[in-house]
């Protein structure tokens, strides 16, 4: 299953809103979302600095991640990026491609 580098920072409005609900009930919350698009969440932290919350979650295929992410963004309660994450064997794998780049200029 592909996984997902989740980065967020919680708007004013956002961060009323876990104040009030406390991170247990915020990590239901991601729990509940993205267990209904057949993902799992396999960590969720809270940081200091830009951002506020970073997660590993796993999706079944790139359009899930896609459709939280626009409902979550669409909230305005958090802004968030996706990062997809790649396993050494896919990156081996990248490796062993051929591709036929040339560099400007050369």
């Amino acid at each position: 299953m592909p996984k997902f580098l989740v980065q967020a920072s919680y708007t004013p409005e956002g961060t009323k809103g876990l104040l009030a609900e406390g991170a247990s009930g915020r990590r239901a919350a991601v729990d509940q979302v993205v267990a209904d698009l057949g993902g799992a969440v396999e960590a969720m932290y809270f940081v200091f600095g830009e951002d506020d919350l970073v997660c590993i979650i796993d999706f079944p295929d790139p359009v899930s991640m896609a459709a939280i992410s626009l409902r979550v963004k669409a909230s305005g309660a958090l802004r968030t990026r996706a990062t997809p994450l790649l396993t050494l064997a896919e990156v081996d794998e990248a490796i062993r491609r051929q591709v036929a780049f040339r560099a400007p200029g050369t």
